[in-house]
């Protein structure tokens, strides 16, 4: 009996040992058979660590594919303390190399993490530093490449561009607005280790790093290189406050240049202050106007019909009294009796308070809102103001009347160059824009701009007469600098007064010149604005219209513009250069020719004959008393 109870007990161990044993079996078979994948991938997780290969920033291009901000690579500096064997030597080596202090670099090599990246020390290295570390070759030393933002073209376009920082992330501009097309993605270099730091017998895995999305602008890199040399002419000059420029497509609101004094070289940003940095001003000033704001009221004149401009006429006596307010002309003695044409080329006062005063409160300001004066014009870039306009309410007849030759509300320069382009493009106020697209490195486009029409604020017959009116201001007015021979140009000129604490400065004025070309159908707006130019006689002739001339120039050549010769002809004033064009003199004897060719020095090549060529030909334009050459056969 006592031996059945034995045998009874080994059998139910056994049968228990047998149960066990079989669930262990079917434990690790379901383990090694299902669960394989998953416990693989967490071992893999326990056992791998990332060296991080930087990606390439997308690279910035202007409208040609000029390359504006491009890409270096460097290597940055990465321990894996656990694997360094000599750290008093590692140590001593690499702060020599670095010319860092060995106690700074030492809490790098000993503290306990599994991978330590030295920084700032180590980031961007010189390929002269990183060879000479690479030549040690110590263990758990590794040189990963690393990217830097590189600006070819230092200081160009600088604030619009912005700059990015140590860890390649954009801070400002164009760098921080489309960060997140142009960071992309960083790669790996996957190795596996134990606990302890010590490599496993295991292949690397490398995780390519894939480079951002390139931002094609709508910047022409040869109108941009023009305004930057300008600027830099205009601080040698007259040593600024500040002074900007814009040039914009009117008939899309693309900006073809956008340039700005103080500016920054985004390699070295971090030798300027904050203010310099932040400051876009094209887009971010405020100010009065002044002058070039007569535009938007002539030009809301002529659409509410209360003037006919050329044959309505305005005597000018030199000054205006409004509510006991006095409103001077520039000329003190007054222009007299003129045409309203002649009251915007002659830039008088007291002819825009009577523009103002027939137009009245209600059709002036709500053609102003309508020209975007007041709000934001919504261009793809961070920053923007958006001026200052009076209250409706608070608006009486002085404010009224100011404001309609310029002095009053606060615009920025963007505002005034979009607000001019409806003006003259057939009165449609687009939203400008400077990025054209953004592709990858297949130039496969992810995102195109286009133009966008916000409304419709004056008519084509309006706006028609306004570009025959601009270009008479600078055939006939105060912009006759900026007048080029054979070619269209529009423009107006600014001279505006500044305040400080509520009270208007002395000898201090923002002098600027709004211009179109060409002025029949035009191709580019350009603005131009001095803040407080010193050592020079306060008159646009002097300061901003000669210099617009030059980027004009720039631009006719880079747009590829036309003479015409149904521009409007200058009216002379002492110092200016006569043209004529050279008269056809083929076939005619040499005595003939030289009657004919009477304001030109003739050149003569053979004795007899008829005129059988002639240099310059027939029909061009040149300077009086230039040399035209014959040849008599």
């Amino acid at each position: 009996m006592f031996f059945r109870k034995i045998d009874l007990r080994i059998k139910i161990v056994f049968l228990l040992f047998s149960f066990f044993l079989l669930c262990i079996l079917g434990k690790v078979f379901y383990i090694q058979v299902f669960q394989y994948s998953k416990l693989s991938e967490f071992a893999n997780d326990l056992w791998s660590r990332n060296l991080e290969i930087e990606a390439d920033r997308g690279k910035i291009l202007d409208r040609n594919g000029v390359v504006l901000a491009d890409n270096l690579t460097t290597s940055s500096l990465v321990f894996i303390p656990s694997q360094i064997k000599e750290k008093e030597r590692v140590c001593s080596e690499i702060s020599k190399v670095l010319g860092v202090s060995y106690d700074e670099l030492w809490k790098h090599i000993t503290k306990k993490t599994s991978i330590e990246r030295v920084h700032p020390e180590g980031r961007r290295l010189s390929n002269e530093v990183a060879d000479k570390i690479r030549s040690f070759q110590f263990e758990g030393v590794y040189l990963l490449k690393e990217a830097k933002r590189y600006y070819p073209y230092q200081d160009f376009l600088s604030h619009t561009l912005g700059y990015v920082g140590i860890d390649n992330q954009g801070l400002s501009g164009i760098e921080l607005q489309y960060d997140s097309y142009l960071k992309g993605e960083n790669g790996s270099i996957k190795y596996y280790s134990d606990a302890h730091g010590t490599r496993l017998n295991r292949s690397e895995v490398y995780v390519p790093p894939t480079s951002g999305m390139n931002v094609q602008l709508t910047i022409d890199f040869k109108i941009q290189q023009s305004l930057e040399r300008e600027m830099d002419n205009i601080y040698d000059m007259f040593h600024p406050d500040m002074a900007l420029g814009i040039v914009a497509n009117p008939k899309t609101g693309e900006l073809l240049g956008i340039s700005s004094y103080p500016d920054f070289n985004p390699n070295e940003y971090q030798k300027y202050s904050t203010e310099v940095l932040s400051r876009n001003l094209p887009i971010w000033a405020s100010y009065e106007p002044g002058s070039t704001f007569k535009i938007v009221t002539m030009a809301t004149a002529v659409n509410e019909k209360v003037v006919d401009i050329f044959h309505d006429h305005f005597y000018d006596s030199g000054k205006v009294n409004v509510d006991g307010s006095i409103l001077k002309c520039w000329k003190s003695k007054g222009h007299g009796d003129q045409t309203y044409l002649q009251v915007l080329q002659n830039s008088c006062n007291p002819g825009f308070v009577k523009l103002g005063e027939l137009l009245g409160k209600e059709r002036l300001f709500s053609y102003i809102r309508q020209f975007g004066f007041g709000e934001k014009t919504g261009v793809d870039l961070s920053g923007e103001g958006t001026g200052i306009l009076f209250p409706f309410e608070r608006i009486g007849n002085v404010e009224l009347a100011t404001s309609a030759f310029g002095q009053g509300p606060s615009v920025t320069p963007i505002q005034q160059v979009m607000a001019v382009s409806a003006t003259v493009n057939g009165g449609y106020l687009y939203q400008p824009y400077i990025v054209k697209s953004i592709s990858d490195n297949t130039n496969t486009v992810y995102y195109e701009n286009h133009k966008m029409l916000k409304r419709r604020v004056i008519s084509s017959d309006t706006s028609a007469i306004m570009r025959m009116a601009l270009e008479s201001v600078v055939a006939k007015g105060g912009g006759k600098s900026a007048y080029i021979e054979g070619y269209r140009i529009g423009g107006k000129t600014g001279t505006a007064q500044k305040q400080e604490n509520g009270v208007y400065l002395t000898n201090n004025y923002i002098m600027s010149f709004m211009s179109v070309v060409p002025s029949n159908d035009p191709e580019a707006v350009f603005y131009l604005a001095i803040d407080n130019p010193k050592n020079t006689a306060m008159l646009s002739s002097y300061t901003t219209t000669p210099i617009a001339r030059r980027v004009l120039l720039d631009i006719i050549d880079s747009l590829g513009i036309s003479k015409q010769e149904e521009a409007m002809e200058k009216d002379l004033e002492w110092n200016d250069k006569i043209y004529y064009d050279v008269p056809n003199v083929m076939g005619k004897s040499l005595d003939e020719a030289k009657k004919i060719l009477v304001n030109f020095e003739v050149v003569v090549e053979g004795e007899t004959g008829v005129v059988v060529s002639q240099s310059p030909p027939p029909g061009e334009r040149i300077e009086d008393r230039s040399k035209v050459r014959l040849l008599l056969e």
